[in-house]
């Protein structure tokens, strides 16, 4: 599978990530596979795909922290290979793991990281990293202490401490409750709406849609990207949405049944799909008339689409083995 580019011109001051081809292999098996792309600065873009795709390694290649095999690009306007060291300099990584120092306070947790990179008045900044993240009153308890939302919440406010052009979260959200998720989020948004460039991996449909735009990676392949609305158009999904009863049954046989390409269940309901419009009316005709079920056309979710990608991914890697 070739790589997906951009086809779009944006001038140089507007990009904040512009990289082509690159490439990582780990003992003989590629990783990440000839990946072009672009990121205007100011944006949240959210890589999404399953497990073991890439995308870990795609944001560490993008940030200088793992040097590609093969390829070129610039990481705010410095060199991904070359000038590694001036990008770590301007980026903030929040990884899966809380890194912090679990037996510091959240003030001395805030207050060190202010020291380590030379900010000014590194006091008055963490009070006020404190402050902002709602933080108030947790200042000297212990980090290890915390809850995972408020983990979360002093890991993001370290990371961005020392004032970065790009945030790099990876998985920032996982295990933690839907109310510090969109808190979380909030957060995120009103610093991108200052400047803030973010590049986040999430397996979360809700905050896919939150991002300004998306890219799906499998195993290694750039897939789709665009905004929600652009991804969902280019999957040429048809849904519909099939309610009541003996759906297992029905699901089983759609499964089967050519013209057919993503079944899934949602709730009480099925999500039949299919790429193929004519195809899939033809493989549904026989259960449209059964009266145990409903049938509504519906336009297809994210997730609709997400769940086809993967499908096709996964046999795609497993012919590849």
């Amino acid at each position: 599978m070739g790589a997906l580019r951009w086809s779009e011109n944006v001038t140089a001051p507007d990009i904040a990530i512009e990289v082509e081809g690159l490439s990582k292999s780990f003992d003989g098996r590629e990783v990440v596979h000839d990946l072009s792309m672009q990121v205007r600065r100011g944006t949240i873009y959210g890589f999404l795909g399953p497990n073991g795709s890439g995308k870990t390694t795609t944001i560490r290649m993008l940030c200088g922290l793992l040097t590609p095999d093969t390829g070129r690009g610039t990481c705010l306007g410095y060199d991904i290979i070359t000038e590694t060291d001036r990008i770590k300099r301007r980026v903030g990584y929040m990884t899966q793991r809380f890194s912090l120092y679990q037996d510091l306070s959240v003030r001395e947790n805030l207050e060190f990281v202010a020291r380590l990179y030379d900010v000014p008045d590194p006091v008055g900044a963490a009070r006020a990293m404190v402050e902002r993240l709602g933080l108030h009153g947790r200042e000297e308890q212990l980090a290890g202490s915390l809850s995972g939302g408020w983990k979360q919440r002093l890991a993001l406010g370290a990371c961005t401490l020392p004032n970065p052009q790009l945030l790099l979260l990876d998985e920032p959200t996982a295990g933690v409750d839907p109310k510090a998720r969109r808190e979380f989020w909030n957060e995120i948004h009103a610093m991108a709406g200052e400047g803030l460039t973010v590049l986040v991996s999430t397996h979360y449909m809700d905050e896919a849609e939150r991002c300004h735009e998306i890219a799906y990676i499998a195993y290694g392949h750039l897939l789709v990207h665009g905004t929600v609305q652009e991804v969902i158009a280019q999957s040429h999904l048809t849904t519909y949405v099939v309610g009541g009863e003996g759906l297992g049954d029905l699901a089983a046989r759609l499964e089967q049944t050519r013209g057919v390409d993503m079944v899934a269940p949602f709730g009480t309901s099925l999500h039949v799909s299919g790429r193929d419009a004519a195809a899939l009316e033809r493989a549904i005709a026989p259960y449209r008339n059964d009266r145990r079920f409903t049938w509504q056309q519906s336009e297809p979710s994210l997730e609709d689409v997400f769940i086809d990608l993967m499908s096709r991914a996964r046999d795609n890697f497993q012919d590849a083995a």
